[in-house]
């Protein structure tokens, strides 16, 4: 079927749709199903819609033998589906009709349905948004990752501590996938490499299965489906029957339980050796088994390996993948006989890298020794991917190999036809910093693709009175081509226009002050301030920095009740890793100070302190329409780009932010005039690094932040405790490597612009309103295109 042909649907067919799964596929009767019963037969009649444009749109990739896009990746933070396919299928009219005829709410159904718990951050929202916008560009593309059963973890909190459980969500079956029992492929560790003849044979000593789980991704319009192909470890033999005979229960599953750890959790905590040896062994897992799976189909039309670069391109999203390299000249050389030169001139044909941080302990290193024990054929070639690249590079010094290690971001430049950096000045910086040699040996390798958001998802989507107020006035083709937001500008000093925005605004933020006070008991007030920080715990980011001027304004609040302060409620929400102590710190720090300052009778009509437990892609699309102020505070140079940044923007919440990341670019498009700068840039980072007693020297310039820092170490928030946080006080008043200290004062500063600027309610409409007019650039599909054109060389089949 052409997809051009697709059947309309309308609300009678998707309600007898409805009732028909829920009795043949999950037997049962509209008298006896519950909620998940519902959701589920939705989900089934919305995925039936997208089959028949998901084998259309594999038809025409094999007719018009089109070069295929290899999306490989640990994360994938797809979020909830339901919801979004049918948006993206235009199904939402039809839905709410058919759930309303059948007597149920839409929102509740939905609702139900659990995130999917495949990401920690803006590494994977990046990567979901990339699926959905190839499948909108009908860029023939797949996407490869691991099915985690736990995902990273759920999160709440005791006394204000982070607390770490399972995170549960395939309790539940999962609607969306298809699972492909046929798709397995052998992946082995370890072992031993021998010569034979004199080719190099591995003979790993431990195998695992990995098997497929598909997931269709459809773009806007169901035009055209991609595929999301996930894969979960399965045991070579699961059971061992002859030790439950001998009584031995535990380990007769034994086998399988070891293998399934492989895809058993995201990111275990590798401050032991054998999470070490596990987080390998998950990045190897599923590069290995997507290069199996993407051979299978190149070699089902081709029979020359030499036509690989020209039909496939495997972008590699950070240095998880970065094993690809070596794996894929072992199959070329190894198995399937190919000079090492060729293998290896093939490989970085088909492989590209995008770089995602600047920060060397986010830029994987391995000890040889996990590295050789886990897969010592891959060191070995290693070595002789090195020394290619020594011979053909006889003036430089560096080496993949170095200092017992294993640099995975080396490795992943030398194999790469293309390494892109995710914004202007992190692309910029990378040139001059952690590849500054490697740029000099391959001056054409480096490009520039700044991120993007899909707005489907993240306008749309999630906030349908701003998206009705942009289609009322310059209709629905901006959900394709977001640019055309631009047209909004001549509307945005028309007073009922601003009005009416402004409403949508004050409209999303009452649903969201009655959230809060449903779900935890939270009275905000909806005419203050929403103040926002949701990304991953880091000290990069600067969490502590706003806790921090939180409790100054606290402080200058008590000084001073009776003057006219701007309400504030300050959120945050994020998830530290498990081994990462200091971010924990800053978390529970965050939670005590909550705890004084929205008890304190003085001050709380005037400043509210809330962290959200559990931040996923479900919270951040709640948020994110109801924020008035963004915060965008990592010191400069040590964020890469940012996605956050940009849905804020585009849903009207002018940023408070330092020259960082797509920071940059966000000024420079939505205007310097509704943009809240403060901050030194990435030079003068460099520069005040270099001050001897740099921190000190900023505390006893600002008594704000002198007494901040002091409440917190005389235990004023932990008064049971009083130097629970000297830790921080310490790291603070002394090293303070990420220049909190030093960039306080101009926070302050910049926050009391806010203060002022949001006094004028129509002042601030109407740079909320330039925000989203001028966000447009920032889709998904404009850096997709960028990506086919610079990095893949691939076309769009729509």
């Amino acid at each position: 079927m052409n997809i051009a042909t697709l059947p309309v649907v309308s609300r009678d067919n998707l309600r007898d749709a409805i009732l028909s799964h829920l009795a043949y596929s999950f037997g049962k009767t509209p008298e006896t199903a519950q909620t998940q019963d519902w959701r589920m037969a939705l989900s089934y009649a919305v995925r039936d819609r997208m089959v028949e444009a998901w084998f259309d749109a594999t038809r025409r990739t094999y007719d018009a033998g089109a070069k295929r896009v290899y999306y490989l990746s640990m994360e994938f933070l797809i979020g909830r589906l339901l919801e979004d396919g049918i948006v993206n299928l235009q199904l939402l009219d039809q839905a709410r009709g058919a759930l309303d005829e059948l007597g149920l709410d839409f929102a509740n159904i939905v609702g139900d349905e659990p995130d999917a718990a495949l990401g920690n951050g803006g590494l994977g929202r990046l990567a979901a948004c990339f699926l959905e916008s190839l499948s909108t560009l009908g860029c023939p593309a797949m996407g490869y990752g691991i099915r985690y059963e736990h995902g990273l973890f759920q999160q709440s909190f005791a006394e204000g501590r982070q607390m770490e459980a399972p995170e549960t969500w395939l309790l539940q079956r999962h609607a969306w996938e298809f699972e492909r029992p046929e798709s397995r492929y052998r992946i082995g560790f370890g072992g031993s490499v021998s010569d034979e003849a004199g080719k190099a044979v591995w003979t790993p000593a431990v195998e695992v299965d990995a098997e497929a789980f598909d997931t269709p991704i459809a773009g806007w319009q169901g035009k055209w489906v991609n595929t999301l192909r996930l894969w979960s470890a399965r045991a070579v033999h699961p059971f061992d029957l002859d030790s439950f005979n001998r009584g031995d229960f535990e380990g007769a599953a034994q086998p399988e339980a070891l293998a399934r750890t492989i895809s058993r959790v995201l990111y275990p905590d590798d401050t032991t050796e054998q999470g070490k040896e596990l987080r390998l062994k998950q990045e190897f897992f599923f590069t290995a088994a997507a290069l199996r799976d993407i051979l299978r189909r190149f070699d089902s039309e081709y029979d020359d390996p030499g036509l690989l670069p020209s039909k496939v391109a495997v972008q590699l999203n950070d240095t998880h993948p970065a094993i690809a390299g070596p794996e894929l000249v072992r199959l070329l050389h190894d198995e399937r006989g190919l000079p090492f030169d060729d293998a290896m001139g093939i490989a970085q044909g088909c492989l590209n890298y995008t770089n995602h941080t600047l920060l060397p302990e986010a830029l994987e290193t391995w000890s040889e020794g996990v590295f050789g024990k886990l897969l010592p054929r891959h060191l070995q070639i290693v070595d002789r991917i090195d020394d290619a690249h020594a011979k053909a590079n006889p003036s430089r010094s560096l080496s993949i190999r170095a200092d017992h290690q294993v640099h995975m971001g080396e490795l992943s430049f030398i194999m790469a036809n293309r390494v892109n950096g995710v914004s202007a000045l992190h692309t910029g910086l990378m040139k001059e910093t952690v590849f500054e040699e490697l740029h000099a040996l391959h001056p054409e390798k480096i490009v520039n693709q700044t991120n993007g958001v899909t707005p489907r998802r993240w306008l749309l989507s999630c906030n349908p009175r701003l998206s009705s107020l942009i289609t009322d006035t310059i209709s629905d083709g901006w959900v394709a081509d977001l640019e055309r937001l631009q047209e909004l500008e001549p509307h945005v000093d028309d007073a009922a226009w601003s009005d009416r925005y402004a409403e949508a605004k004050r409209a999303n933020k009452a649903d969201l002050a009655s959230w809060l006070s449903d779900t935890h008991g939270l009275k905000v007030d909806p005419e203050a301030i929403f103040d926002i920080q949701i990304k991953r715990m880091h000290e990069y980011k600067r969490q502590h920095l706003n806790i921090l001027e939180a409790i100054a304004h606290w402080q200058e609040i008590k000084d001073n009740p009776s003057a006219d302060w701007t309400p504030r409620v300050k959120i945050f929400a994020g998830k530290a890793a498990p081994g990462y102590f200091f971010a924990k710190d800053i978390i529970r720090l965050i939670n005590d100070v909550a705890r004084v300052v929205n008890a304190d009778p003085e001050t709380r009509d005037k400043l509210e302190v809330i962290f959200l437990p559990n931040y996923n892609v479900t919270l951040a699309e709640r948020l994110i329409p109801a924020a008035d102020l963004s915060e965008q505070i990592s010191t400069a140079g040590k964020e890469a780009s940012g996605t956050g940044n940009m849905k804020f923007a585009l849903n009207g919440a002018p940023t408070v932010g330092t020259l960082d990341g797509a920071n940059v670019e966000i000024r420079e498009r939505v205007g310097a005039e509704n943009f809240f700068l403060f901050g030194m840039t990435a030079d003068e980072v460099d520069a005040r690094r270099a001050v001897e007693d740099h921190a000190r020297k900023a505390i006893e310039a600002d008594p704000r932040l002198a007494r901040a820092l002091k409440a917190i170490g005389d235990g004023v928030f932990s008064a049971n405790e009083p130097d629970r946080y000297a830790n921080i006080v310490e790291n603070l008043s002394g090293h303070d490597y990420f220049l909190v200290c030093s960039d306080f004062s101009d926070y302050w500063r910049a926050q009391r612009e806010v203060d002022a600027a949001f006094a004028d309610r129509s002042a601030w409409t109407r740079m909320a309103a330039l925000n989203t007019a001028r966000s447009g650039w920032f889709s998904s599909d404009r850096t997709i295109r960028g990506y086919m054109a610079d990095i893949w060389d691939a076309k769009g089949l729509v």
